[in-house]
């Protein structure tokens, strides 16, 4: 009799734990742009709390699917749904992280941050009407830079890719002729140009490739020591990539609570803002309270520890005022 209950609270305590082991696991996936800094999070996260989180990086369509079928925790997605979208699936949407997308270029004797493109030069090049970089829609914005008369390598992404959705949306807000003639998506027909597939493809073709132009995320542009462009923004300022400039975009932009801060966050107004700044989103699904709040849980403690390590690995930390909003969203919807 001795033995059979020792049996039973052996099994009732492997039982136990194994429970507390399945409460204390939260299931995500989607993008792959934020998977090295969820990890991070995550990693840091268990120590203090116990709490394991199983990240799958398998693209925000998957992340969207997934959640969308009730499969995970937490959904992710580097680009926002809309209201309408968010409605019809019952989903709540937040931003965790931002970064940004670079032009990048190798042009012999051009270093990074000398070389200035303001909208209307980025859009003709994409779009194969500007060919040398001695054109005088470039050498009028860079009067003492010495550019060849060198035929222009266009590089581009040549999968589907949250970056390419980021930098079509930024060319469709400030360049009439690219929204009628392309578009913005994750996937477009490129008028011009030679596809590397990620953002290692465009960085690696763009690096060996003289007088070429890409557009990478900025962790890839500072990772592989390219030299980026100066890009004018909406205030009319030419200012570089960097935390500043991508912070200033998230300031100053204007993202809606109401609106489940539905934004692409391109041509921002912010005076020193980047205008192809973005941020990438978290899904939840509305009915599950308890897994949402598990979730809200790891994201408000990356919110209050997380920065550090963020920047450490070359993205962007929300400012304090959209931390703020993002903390009112989670209590107006329960969670």
């Amino acid at each position: 009799m001795k033995m059979f209950l020792k049996l039973a609270m052996a099994l009732a305590l492997v039982f136990s734990f194994a429970h507390a082991e399945a409460a204390e696991l939260l299931n995500g996936a989607g993008a792959t742009f934020p998977y090295p800094v969820y990890s991070a999070w995550a990693f840091d996260y268990n120590k203090v709390t116990g709490t394991r989180l199983n990240y799958q990086s398998i693209g925000s369509g998957g992340g969207i699917r997934q959640i969308t079928e009730r499969t995970v925790d937490f959904g992710a997605s580097d680009a926002p749904l809309t209201p309408e979208q968010l409605g019809k699936d019952r989903l709540l949407q937040f931003p965790a992280v931002m970064g940004g997308v670079v032009p990048v270029v190798t042009i012999p004797g051009v270093k990074a941050g000398e070389l200035k493109l303001d909208s209307n030069a980025v859009c003709n090049i994409y779009l194969g009407e500007l060919k040398y970089w001695d054109d005088n829609r470039i050498k009028s914005l860079n009067p003492k830079v010495n550019l060849p008369h060198s035929g222009i390598n266009v590089v581009h992404r040549s999968d589907g890719s949250g970056t390419t959705a980021i930098f079509t949306n930024y060319l469709s807000g400030v360049c009439p002729a690219w929204k009628n003639k392309v578009g913005a998506g994750t996937s477009v027909k490129w008028p011009v140009g030679i596809g590397g597939k990620g953002n290692e493809g465009v960085a690696n073709y763009t690096k060996r490739t003289p007088n070429s132009i890409g557009y990478v995320e900025f962790a890839y542009a500072e990772q592989n020591k390219l030299s980026y462009t100066l890009l004018k923004n909406p205030a009319g300022n030419f200012v570089e990539p960097n935390f500043k400039t991508f912070e200033d975009a998230a300031a100053t932009a204007n993202f809606d609570p109401k609106k489940h801060f539905d934004l692409w966050l391109v041509n921002a107004p912010g005076k020193h803002a980047w205008p192809i700044a973005g941020a990438t989103f978290i899904l939840l699904a509305k009915e599950k309270t308890d897994s949402n709040k598990k979730v809200v849980k790891f994201f408000d403690w990356a919110f209050s520890n997380g920065d550090k390590k963020a920047k450490e690995l070359v993205y962007v930390p929300l400012p304090k005022s959209l931390k703020d909003k993002i903390r009112a969203y989670w209590k107006a919807n329960g969670i």
